[in-house]
């Protein structure tokens, strides 16, 4: 009776853990999750530009649930930069970063508008990620 109470309890969890929020990674850049395309947002000097649609503070992207949403830092040069989550809906920030290259990624699990800036350049840097 024991193993199956634990077995139960475990299975709660999964389907607990299962039903969160957005998650997320730093480092390599991410494919779509099973709803649909990726999205890639460049991190420029003093600019967040969708690389789906090109519009540009604010960068605005649409992706299908199960997504993941990739950072790139490109022509950056020293000039530091972050994903800062804002807003009711949230995901995990990034770090301040500095150099090309760097990414950031994140997979929207749940429907909504997720909103963003750059800690350290604020409004001047801003966009949204609307997961449908």
């Amino acid at each position: 009776m024991r193993i199956g109470t634990a077995v139960i309890g475990l299975l709660a969890l999964a389907a607990l853990a299962s039903c969160s929020s957005p998650t997320n990674g730093g480092g390599g850049g991410g494919g779509g999750g099973g709803g649909g395309p990726s999205g890639e947002i460049i991190v420029g000097n003093i600019l967040f530009k969708s690389a789906h649609n090109g519009s540009q503070n604010p960068a605005i992207d649409s992706v299908a649930v199960g997504s993941t949403v990739t950072w790139t830092w490109t022509s950056t040069g020293t000039v530091p930069h972050s994903v800062r989550s804002q807003g009711a809906t949230g995901f995990t920030s990034s770090a301040v970063e500095t150099g090309d290259g760097k990414t950031y990624s994140v997979t929207f699990t749940t429907p909504g508008s997720y909103s963003y800036d750059c800690a350290v350049h604020g409004a001047a840097m801003s966009g949204t990620i609307v997961v449908r």
